[in-house]
């Protein structure tokens, strides 16, 4: 029988404790905590890691202080456009959605790519129309509006950059979870609200298979940072293919992975569970977001290095 076990990150980057209020970090703990909760109650119970996850990363876009969903950020035109993906290892099956908006948790729509449609990925107003047609829960503008994120906005526009959301006290950039349940069988999912500022229809790591989101039957995946890089270093299956080919650990195929997003220049972390259980957390960034839970239903949630 498997060990049951989850991970789930909100963000990694430049996270200092120099610049975290007491109140903040409790906050994110606490944010961290219940989604962990949310994915654990399903795990002990006998529940699918597909479950789990969705369950995780929905708590995390549900939750202002992430960079997913209700906390996403605006791009350059003032617009709340978001990306996510689920995979499933046991079926290595995958849906995945990008830029899409209004849509409440973006989690469950790329969920119902997966299963009820025959394609992978779909994007901007067709996406949009598929989830009208699935009846995913909608929401206007004005619940994904916060202040903090306009300001965030008006400074990027006015520094004339685009952002990633890495910097405590800000929210922080994407969410996500990997977990593996009683049957042994993997799952991944991510979340997010992309990069302050963004133009041109900008699409990160965290909807591509095998960049920022990956599960097959050796691990699940999911990664958070400078989504070009991870795009670049096919970041999430190239830890899949350490173990595949080389034979090598989850934990060595994870560090050798991030050594490898080092020498490109790329910047972020990711979470990653065998079959067995084991999880890595790696990162090569100031601080990362992250929690995990293991056989034992012992909690633990970290954020600085």
């Amino acid at each position: 029988m498997a060990k049951t076990a989850l991970a789930i990150h909100g963000g990694a980057g430049t996270i200092l404790r120099s610049a975290m209020t007491p109140e903040l970090e409790t906050e994110y703990r606490s944010g961290l905590e219940n989604a962990l909760r949310a994915g654990w109650g399903i795990l002990e119970n006998g529940g699918s890691s597909l479950d789990a996850v969705e369950a995780a990363v929905v708590s995390l876009e549900d939750c202002p202080l992430f960079n997913a969903g209700r906390g996403s950020v605006f791009t350059h035109e003032g617009k709340i456009e978001m990306d996510a993906a689920i995979m499933d290892g046991s079926r290595l099956k995958a849906g995945a959605i990008a830029f899409v908006r209004n849509v409440k948790n973006p989690v469950k729509l790329a969920r119902l790519v997966m299963e009820r449609s025959e394609h992978v990925l779909l994007a901007g107003d067709g996406a949009d129309m598929f989830a009208e047609e699935a009846g995913v829960e909608l929401k206007d503008n004005t619940y994904f509006y916060t202040d903090f994120r306009w300001k965030q906005l008006e400074d990027a526009i006015a520094a004339g950059r685009v952002q990633l959301d890495h910097a405590a006290p800000k929210p922080v950039g994407t969410v996500g979870a990997v977990a593996c349940d009683v049957n042994g069988h993997l799952a991944s999912a991510t979340s997010t609200g992309g990069m302050t500022n963004k133009r041109f229809g900008r699409v990160g790591d965290t909807a591509i298979i095998g960049a920022g989101t990956y599960a097959d039957d050796a691990c699940a995946v999911s990664c958070t940072g400078h989504g070009e890089y991870f795009m670049l270093g096919v970041t999430a299956y190239d830890i899949a293919a350490r173990m595949k080919y080389k034979g090598s650990s989850l934990e060595g195929s994870a560090r050798e992975t991030i050594e490898r997003l080092t020498s490109i220049g790329g910047e972020g972390g990711l979470i990653a569970v065998d079959t067995q259980g084991n999880l890595v957390l790696p990162f090569n960034s100031e601080g990362m977001y992250r929690g995990s839970v293991g056989p034992t239903g012992d909690f633990k949630v970290d954020i600085y290095k």
